[in-house]
Formats: structure tokens, sequence, C-alpha cells
């Protein structure tokens, strides 16, 4: 079974293209044109042993918002499609990741329904050029198009840099988890039959 999905999405204000292999080595290829949005996409595709290339234009000369939002929604709608029915993964995972003085723990689960809990505390500055609070509209946007139930939660930090990347990395790890196939299950993991 091959759990891959390339999507395209083209507004006035971004041209997205995305493919993502759910079953690979971690390799990526990423060109956002915002820098630390790169890095997160980076680490996220060797943390959580994802294939991911991003090309991505936006106009990023008002700001980074529409750019990071959409990227957002291109890779929750990549992860829905490439697990089709949804048969056979673990649908939870979860991890705590630190970095550092860092410690951040995320969440999820596959489960068809869309809700973000974000106890991310983080002051209104940049990194670079990178608000930071961008951060929840990219988890908000994957939420919504994943339709999946994310809880990202920051235990304890300083360094915003710090903060932000272990967030990436523990989202990274629990989606590794929740998109495992275990043979054991038969259809889905759900009483219900259906996610």
């Amino acid at each position: 079974m091959s759990r891959k999905a390339t999507i395209e999405r083209v507004t006035k204000e971004t041209q997205i293209k995305l493919s993502l292999e759910i079953d690979g080595t971690g390799e990526s290829k990423i060109c956002t044109s915002v820098p630390f949005l790169d890095h997160m996409l980076d680490l996220f595709a060797r943390h959580g042993l994802f294939n991911l290339q991003v090309d991505a234009k936006g106009d990023i000369d008002i700001d980074f918002h529409h750019t990071v939002e959409d990227i957002g929604i291109v890779l929750g709608q990549a992860f829905k499609e490439a697990l089709g029915d949804k048969k056979g993964i673990r649908r939870y995972g979860q991890a705590s990741v630190p970095m550092d003085e860092t410690l951040a723990s995320v969440a999820v689960d596959i489960s068809g329904r869309p809700y973000l809990v974000y106890h991310v505390a983080l002051p209104k500055v940049k990194i670079g050029e990178f608000d930071v609070e961008l951060v929840r509209e990219f988890f908000q946007a994957v939420v919504n198009n994943l339709s999946a139930n994310i809880h990202v939660n920051v235990m304890y930090g300083d360094n915003v840099h710090h903060i932000v990347e272990a967030c990436f990395k523990a989202f990274a790890r629990a989606m590794d988890q929740a998109t495992e196939v275990d043979p054991r299950i038969e259809g889905v993991m759900s009483t219900k039959g259906k996610l």
C-alpha cells in the first residue's frame, strides 16, 4: 500500500505544491520563501520520517500569514488523502520532546473531528522575520484539513526558537505514531467502524 499524496493549491495569494510520503525516511526538499518555516518543515519531515517536498510562493511582501496558513491547509489535505480509509492506523499518537530548557508535548487523534488545543504561551515577537503567532495558524489549518484532534502543550520554556522547534518535533513524532499501520488492527480503530 502506497501512502502518498501530492496536493496543489493556487489562490490569488499563494501557489503551493506539496508531496508527502508517510512511509518515508525523513527526506525533504522545502522551499517556501519563509526561512524559519522551511527549517520547521525540514525537521518535521526528519523527526516524523516522512518524505516531504514543498514548493510555495506567496505574497510574502505583505507578510507570511497566507503562505504559512496555506501550507498548513495543504499539509493537512495531503495527510488526509495519503491515509485514505484509515484502515489499520493506530489513530492516536503522543510525544513529548525536550529542547534544552523547553519541554513540549503533542497528542494527536486522527478522528475525523477537527479540534485544536493550543497551550503555547509565546510573546508577540519574531524569529528572524517570522511572526511566532503564525505557528497557531499553521496548526489550526492542519487540524481543519486533516480533520484531526491535536493538542499542543508547552510545559515550560524560555527561548522562543526552542519552544516552536520542540512543538514541531513533538508534532512529527506524534503523527508518526498516529499514522503507523498496526497489523493487529482490523478495519479502523473505532467501535463505530468509521473515522
